[in-house]
């Protein structure tokens, strides 16, 4: 009989694997096409931003690291996929300002308590 903690140990680990490749063939795709033609910059942006909040959420409150391994894995993922976007876009000088503004969110987002936990709640 399988336990309730392996089951358990399953679904994290398959939940991890998935994630570390969810954004491949998408990101091959463009690699392939040597063109982002078809990605969504405003898209990606959001999700990148979405991710963002709910690890930087994680953090701040010392969840365990299991319970939000993944997103860093796909945060990642998107990082790529954005600067492909960029440079088959030609426009890889536009990286930095977004660059800077998600390390400024990143940082910002833990300056207090309030602030994370207003960017959390449901409206």
């Amino acid at each position: 009989m399988v336990s309730e903690l392996e089951i358990l140990i399953f679904a994290n680990w398959s939940t991890l694997v998935a994630c570390m490749v969810l954004k491949f063939p998408q990101i091959l795709s463009v690699m392939a096409a040597k063109s982002a033609e078809g990605v969504s910059l405003q898209s990606v942006l959001l999700e990148l931003s979405g991710f963002l909040l709910f690890l930087r959420y994680q953090m701040y409150y010392n969840y365990p690291l299991e319970t939000y391994l993944e997103y860093p894995m796909l945060m990642i993922q998107d990082a790529v996929l954005l600067m492909l976007l960029f440079h088959y876009t030609g426009s890889i000088k536009n990286a930095l300002p977004y660059a800077a503004i998600f390390f400024a969110a990143w940082n910002i987002l833990a300056l207090h308590r309030w602030i994370i936990d207003m960017a959390m709640v449901r409206h």
